[in-house]
């Protein structure tokens, strides 16, 4: 075997939520690429429909579950129905996310900041619970991947909203935890803490608070944002038997800004 061969996914069945665009959708593809069958999980959407034809494209199976995978109890559901009506799942990238609000913990009701933690934190320990206990009772392992952020390590300049940084650096905690449960049953969970790209939020953030992603890249040593695609390469490798003997890592992915 050749050490590129132990990248492919051959005969495996992956997993991602938030999957119809952005990191998520790039994740998706990539994973198909290496070989993998996809379970798709987004909000209805045209994206979520695209990024299954893209998939069918590579010559692989896809399952599109649509709902509300920021919804702790909807996340569940939908996992539950993923082993049901896809059959076992090897791969679980819990990719659903984002900081939405940009509003100062003063001004945060209680409902809200529950809300937002559910979506970065609550949503992917729902998730991983489901999946975790079916590649425990099958006993051939498993990849968990938790998509958090350098929002885990620094806070984000220029923005409020510490929900988001509260529940990432919660996740990444949660991943170092299972780590460590999960390693007898040959699970692997790592974390992914991408910094600043791209993705549709940003567009958003770019057109309306344009300073705040002006700051970010200028913070930057790379000089650029990243591109959505990037993330793939790293997906795939934490997903493969490349990285079998990885596990309660988080990794960063941000042109190295948290070098500074």
């Amino acid at each position: 075997m050749s050490v590129l061969d132990r990248f492919r996914l051959d005969g495996k069945r992956a997993l991602v939520t938030g999957a119809s665009r952005g990191l998520g959708r790039e994740m998706a593809l990539a994973l198909a690429s290496a070989g993998a069958d996809i379970v798709l999980v987004a909000r209805p959407s045209a994206d979520l429909d695209s990024t299954a034809e893209d998939i069918r494209a590579e010559g692989r199976a896809v399952t599109v579950l649509p709902g509300d995978a920021g919804v702790p109890e909807t996340a569940a559901t939908i996992c539950e129905a993923a082993l049901t009506e896809a059959g076992a799942i090897d791969i679980l990238i819990n990719n659903v996310g984002g900081r939405r609000e940009n509003i100062t913990l003063q001004d945060t009701s209680l409902d809200t900041w529950r809300t937002l933690v559910d979506l970065n934190l609550t949503a992917a320990v729902a998730c991983t619970k489901v999946i975790g206990a079916a590649m425990i009772e099958r006993g051939t392992g498993g990849r968990i991947i938790n998509v958090a952020s350098i929002n885990a390590f620094v806070a984000g300049r220029g923005i409020s909203g510490r929900h988001y940084e509260t529940a990432k650096a919660g996740l990444v905690q949660f991943t170092r935890a299972i780590a460590v449960d999960w390693a007898p049953h040959q699970i692997t969970a790592n974390a992914i803490c991408p910094g600043m790209f791209m993705t549709a939020p940003n567009q958003r953030w770019a057109r309306e608070r344009p300073e705040i992603i002006e700051a970010a890249v200028a913070g930057i040593p790379a000089g650029h944002a990243g591109d959505p695609e990037d993330l793939g390469p790293l997906a795939v490798y934490l997903a493969s038997d490349a990285s079998r003997y990885m596990t309660g890592a988080a990794l960063t992915i941000d042109g190295g800004f948290t070098c500074l």
